[in-house]
This record gives C-alpha cells, structure tokens and sequence, in this order.
C-alpha cells in the first residue's frame, strides 16, 4: 500500500467511526438526558493527519482534481482544526440573488472586508470598497454601503432607488444592514448603536440614551436587529438591554426580557406569524417565540415561564439564522446548524465544526449556503441524501462542496 492510499484509509476509517460515534452519543442524549451519557465522548484521531491531508487538497485544487479527491477524503472540521484555528475568519451577510449564485463578505464589522459573488462554484472578487450588503425581507431590494453611503437598488446591480449619505455612520463598521422592502429606508446595525436611515435623517433608535449620564455612549456588545417581513415592525437589542419591539418609526410597542443572560439574536417567521429571540450564556442560550397578536404590548419579564410566549430551544447560543417556510434554520456557536419549528419541534440537526456566522437560502427553499467563523462557507441541498459516512448529525443535507477563505492565502481553497 502506497502512502496516498495509507492515508486515505486512515483517514476514512477513523473519520467513518467518529462520526458513527458523535451520533450515536447526541441521539442518546437527545432521547436518555445527557445526565445519563456515562460513556466517553468519542475523539477524531486524525490530527496527525491534517498537514498531509491540507496539502493533498490545494494539490488537487492546483491540478483541477478536487472532484477526484473529494471523493477520496470527505472533508472534516476537527481532524483540520490546527489549521482552521489559525487561519480562519467569519464569512458573514450571505444575501441569495437567484438560480445558484449569492453574494456575502468576509471578515466582522471591525475588521478589513472583501464581498464576493459565488454563481454555482465560480467566485468573483467584488468592489474593495464594499464594506457591507444588505437585502430586504420582500421585493428583492439591494443595500450596497460604501464608507460615504448606502445605496438601495431593485435587484443586484439593478436600478438604483435611493442614497444615503453618511453623517453620524461614516467610519463607523456596519454588523448587518436590512433595507426597507420599498428601498426608501435602512436598518443599519453597529456596535455604536442601531440606526433608522431615511431621505432626512439618520435616527439612533437602539439602545435609549441615560439622560441622567452626561458620559453616556451608545456602545454595545452582541448588537443584533431584524426587520418582520411586511416590515411594519423592527426589533432590537444588544448584551446590556431587553430585545425590544419598535413599529416602522422606532418607536417602542414591546418588551422582551431574556430567558437566559444576554440577548444575542431575532427573528420573525416566514409568514410574520411568530417572533424569536435568543439570548445567551457563554456558548448556551434560550431561544423564545411571542404570537404576532402579542407583539403590540408585548412586557416580558426576564427569567421568568409564562404563558405568553413558546419556548422553541433551551440549548443554542443561536448567532445567525432563516426562516423558512415551515421551520427556522439556526446556527449555534458550536457548530451545529438545526432546523426547529415554530412549536419548538427539533426537525433536523447537522455538524458544521465551527461557529456559524452567516447563511441564506434559495427561493425554492432547496439549496442553504452557510458560513462559519472557520473561513469556510458550505453549500448544502436540502432533503438528498448525505455524501459520506462522515457526516455528523440527522439531517437529509447533501454538501456539494465547502470554499476555504483564510485569511492571507490568496487562493480560494475547494474541498
């Protein structure tokens, strides 16, 4: 046996029993408690392996045989993760255009951006001057910020609907940005505060200035917002304050307190139906849903049952995710991407490795494109089978294929 094939062995053997053996423990949890998990959690053994391995891979991508050798070594998140570790990065605000093409960045907020178009499996490098993308919940509208202005179109690259120049925003790093489905106003997210953008101003609505402080600054931490789907409302919040429900004017309707310590993550169901918001405890979290006829007057307390709202998860520090029209899909800061309804029926669960930081999907609901803070962004189909022996979770999800952007390579890695 030459050393190609050496490697290929181990690497799917051992990689086929991890797997077997990481499902086998969830399911047991899932169903017995995890309180009644006595055995050992199971360990890849193939660390030794990831140089070889890595190198095998930019070799196939240079020789045009990444098909050949994704074949040969279906990929995984541990048994590379010295390298993921040290090169990785977030790959965030994933917006669908159409057929199989979306666009998204990489890097956060605070740091140096690059967006990018990916059609099928052919990436395109985007204008550097790009520092944030945004689209409407309806009517596939387009927000574009450079570092003087937001410009809305109809459609990527489509008829230009209005421009936003900056005042308050300028310099400062935009975490996600929503425009309104007419493309007359935006939702503009940041850790300096939250803004309502119009023809006429820039409004901070999120979080309230201390009038009793004069040293008051709106810095903030986990900042996270969403518009609902007809947009007649938005929500807001960050670490230090209650997620809150505004109407279209950021003026305040309702309150909702965290189930568990910080809040960290919104959103509304496909058909506006529901709202869920998620808060946080290091890499755990509670996630709840209120009724659309509570959203006016909504005043949920903090760290407290009631009737007033569902809860859909008592696990997931939940750092981005969709709605569909049937389920959520979340993703977690261990990796996991779940589908979950609005009763808070767990559907499906499958293992991506990192912390999710981005995703969207496809019209038809069939194909999901996800990011993680690995530097790696994967493109899923929905209800086919799955590839290989060496997936991890429940879900019928089929990965085409992964894109590797770390950080300092100029070679955009397929695996």
């Amino acid at each position: 046996m030459n050393s190609f094939e050496s490697i290929q062995k181990e690497w799917n053997e051992k990689g086929e029993k991890y797997a077997t053996d990481v499902n086998e423990m969830v399911a047991f949890g899932e169903k017995n408690g995890w309180e009644n998990w006595k055995g050992k959690e199971p360990e890849d053994l193939r660390i030794h392996l990831s140089e070889k391995v890595i190198t095998l891979m930019k070799e196939a991508n240079l020789n045009n045989t990444v098909d050949f050798f994704r074949e040969q070594f279906a990929p995984s998140h541990i048994a590379v993760y010295p390298f993921l570790k040290e090169n990785g990065q977030s790959i965030e605000q994933f917006l669908f255009i159409e057929n199989q093409k979306i666009i998204f960045v990489t890097g956060s907020s605070y740091q140096k951006r690059q967006a990018y178009l990916l059609d099928e499996d052919k990436v395109i490098t985007l204008d550097e001057s790009i520092l944030a993308i945004g689209k409407s919940k309806q009517n596939n509208i387009f927000a574009i910020a450079t570092n003087q202005k937001i410009t809305t179109t109809q459609g990527w690259e489509g008829e230009i609907i209005n421009e936003f120049i900056f005042d308050k925003l300028k310099d400062i790093g935009i975490t996600e940005l929503i425009p309104f489905n007419d493309g007359n106003k935006v939702l503009v997210i940041t850790s300096e505060g939250i803004f309502l953008l119009n023809d006429s101003s820039e409004q901070m609505i999120h979080p309230v200035p201390d009038e009793d402080d004069v040293e008051w600054e709106p810095n903030i931490d986990m900042e996270n917002g969403t518009l609902s789907n007809d947009n007649k409302f938005i929500v807001v919040g960050n670490q230090d304050y209650d997620h809150r429900i505004l109407d279209s004017d950021g003026n305040q309707v309702g309150e909702i307190g965290p189930q568990s310590e910080y809040p960290h993550f919104c959103l509304f169901a496909k058909d506006d139906s529901q709202l869920i918001t998620n808060s946080c405890h290091f890499y755990n979290g509670i996630t709840i849903g209120i009724d659309s006829d509570k959203y006016i007057g909504a005043k949920i307390e903090a760290y407290t049952e009631s009737d007033y709202f569902t809860c859909i998860d008592e696990e997931m520090r939940v750092y981005t995710g969709l709605a569909t029209k049937d389920f959520y899909i979340l993703g977690d800061a261990y990796g996991y991407i779940k589908a979950i309804d609005k009763k808070g029926n767990k559907i499906w669960r499958h293992y991506l490795g990192s912390t999710v930081s981005g995703m969207t999907i496809s019209d038809d609901e069939n194909t999901l494109w996800v990011g993680c803070y690995s530097g790696i962004l994967h493109k899923l189909y929905l209800n086919r089978p799955v590839r290989d022996k060496h997936t991890i979770g429940n879900a019928n999800l089929y990965e085409e294929f992964r894109l590797i952007f770390w950080k300092d390579e100029p070679q955009i890695w397929k695996w």
